[in-house]
């Protein structure tokens, strides 16, 4: 279960997020919104990161959390085999289940033949895979993700997208951020929309009653169109 209600983060005088109530018991819920709208903030006080000026909060122990942060929280020095073997202990595996955990995710996620590579040689995707596959090595009940697809390749992504799935399908709780509304349709059960640090829409995304495109551009940010006249094939 992860939940909060009515929760209001202020930094300053600039209000991050205002009365904001989610709430996911099983499957997949996806907040979505742009930069700025309050979604790694959110996804910080579910995490226990930072503490909310005003609500509550309601999500397992952090030993059966997972968490994908937006820094990601990996060492340069280490090498992503080093970052599982690193884990494992601190979540009360034993070597072995370390072992064959982090080798059966690495396998999933593309990472086998990389498993010696240094976190400062490895690219984006590497390193957002690595920490996901910390976020999942100890069997959590629930994982929060930011921007999990963010930087991977269609590959990658559709390996991910499944793992979710099956995660999910199997009764833990996944709360994740998202910018890729294409993807999130082939995988959310829930959808929250934000904007401005406010939920402007929570539903399960069966209920939908539109494409989510067409509800994100209705309700949280519209494209900008502008005709450039100088954009244009010129003859030579």
């Amino acid at each position: 279960m992860i939940a909060c209600q009515n929760v209001t983060k202020r930094f300053g005088a600039f209000t991050a997020l205002e009365d904001v109530s989610v709430s996911v018991r099983e499957g997949i819920l996806a907040l979505i919104g742009p930069n700025g709208a309050g979604k790694s903030t959110l996804l910080k006080i579910l995490a226990g990161l930072l503490p909310p000026d005003v609500g509550v909060v309601d999500t397992p122990a952090k030993r059966w959390l997972g968490v994908l942060p937006e820094d990601l929280g990996l060492f340069d020095a280490l090498t992503i085999h080093e970052h599982l073997e690193l884990c494992g202990p601190i979540y009360g595996l034993s070597r072995q289940e370390t072992r064959q955990r982090g080798d059966a995710l690495l396998r999933v996620l593309g990472l086998e033949k990389g498993r010696y590579t240094y976190l400062d040689q490895c690219s984006h995707g590497m390193r957002k895979k690595t920490a996901l596959a910390m976020a999942l090595l100890h069997n959590p009940r629930a994982v929060l993700l930011d921007e999990p697809f963010e930087g991977i390749d269609p590959v990658s992504t559709v390996a991910i997208r499944d793992l979710l799935l099956m995660a999910a399908g199997r009764g833990i709780a996944v709360f994740l951020t998202s910018h890729a509304l294409a993807a999130i349709g082939q995988l959310a059960t829930q959808v929250a929309l934000i904007r401005g640090g406010r939920i402007v829409l929570d539903c399960a995304v069966a209920d939908l009653s539109r494409p989510l495109e067409d509800l994100y551009f209705d309700l949280v940010e519209t494209p900008p169109q502008e005709d450039l006249p100088w954009l244009r094939c010129s003859p030579s």
